[in-house]
């Protein structure tokens, strides 16, 4: 089992990642993150259930939105995502199955037959803070289709999260905090 961690605190910004961990078990990748945000819960939240605009967040993602739901009415969403590291690029695309429970856990469970994975879970669990602000606690675990090389794609995914994890967090904490002012300009008339 390979396992590499490295923590950073964002400088200057309202949103920090507190710390990342990628760890290779087999043919599965496990992935961890834990990420502050000075806005609150509920607007953190919205947020990252907003999949129509997700792809404003990370250069990465390249398409994201709602599909309609399945057979059985559960919610379904439909992401592209587009990443190079040096010289290997890869492209992924997931159908999945989104389930929630309001206003601190969202996860998404891939379809392997509509997807480019075979295995894929995310699960964001978001906890207010009695201070101020909300502690989000991001775990992914997936196996793609595709060849990773072996040595070298805990790497290649480190780097990806370092270049567009800091950014992304900032987007994420701007469109939260003005979900926010928006509610309370809403509220205040």
């Amino acid at each position: 089992m390979l396992l590499l961690g490295f923590y950073c605190t964002a400088i200057s910004f309202a949103a920090d990642i507190r710390s990342i961990e990628v760890e290779k078990s087999g043919e599965r990748y496990l992935l961890v993150s834990r990420t502050h945000f000075d806005a609150p819960q509920k607007d953190v939240y919205n947020t990252l259930l907003d999949y129509d605009q997700l792809a404003s967040i990370s250069s990465a993602i390249k398409e994201s939105h709602y599909l309609d739901p399945d057979k059985d009415g559960k919610p379904l969403i439909y992401t592209r995502i587009s990443a190079c590291v040096l010289f290997y690029c890869k492209t992924v695309e997931k159908v999945e199955q989104l389930e929630v429970d309001m206003p601190d856990f969202i996860a998404t469970t891939a379809i392997p037959e509509r997807s480019t994975v075979r295995y894929s879970r995310s699960e964001w669990s978001l906890a207010e803070k009695e201070g101020g602000g909300t502690d989000v606690t991001y775990n992914l675990e997936f196996e793609p289709t595709f060849w990773v090389p072996p040595i070298i794609g805990p790497i290649i995914i480190k780097r990806m999260l370092l270049k567009e994890g800091a950014s992304a967090v900032q987007k994420i904490e701007a469109m939260a905090q003005r979900r926010a002012a928006e509610r309370d300009i809403t509220t205040a008339y």
